[in-house]
């Protein structure tokens, strides 16, 4: 039977491809990947129209939100990044979960640094707002896997 009703929020786990586990997110977004057209006329062709042609793909910056938990892998990460480079990249696997907890689909992300890190907004109104950390990751490569 099909599903009627898309999958809810808070069921992201993130990992790195190793296994280690960073969390949950409450959002992502940004998953997606592009390939470049490049338009070419062959200078003999009759008709007077361009070829389409695959140039070089690209993945676009992934965004993932969250309320504020221990973060000390993430910070780990970013710290090996600044220190060593380029060498700090890792795979990453973003999956998406039902309600039941069994993965649905998972994106692997390849050679991914952590691009951009910002804190939650604190400020003193009480009230219910959770305090959101945001982490910006920079992939070069997209796989899906369809569990």
């Amino acid at each position: 039977m099909a599903r009627q009703v898309p999958y809810g929020a808070f069921n992201f786990i993130v990992n790195f491809a190793g296994g280690e586990s960073f969390g949950g997110f409450s959002d992502v977004s940004g998953i997606g990947s592009e390939i470049t057209v490049a338009e070419y006329r062959y200078g003999n062709d009759k008709e007077n129209h361009v070829r389409k042609v695959p140039g070089v793909h690209k993945v676009g910056d992934i965004t993932l939100k969250r309320g504020v938990i221990n973060s000390e892998s993430v910070w780990a990460w970013i710290s090996d990044v600044r220190t060593n480079g380029v060498n700090g990249q890792q795979d990453v696997s973003i999956t998406l979960m039902d309600e039941a907890r069994n993965p649905v689909q998972t994106w692997l992300l390849r050679n991914v640094i952590p691009m951009k890190y910002t804190g939650p907004t604190l400020a003193a109104k009480g009230g219910g707002d959770v305090a959101m950390e945001e982490l910006v990751l920079a992939a070069e490569g997209l796989e899906v896997e369809a569990v």
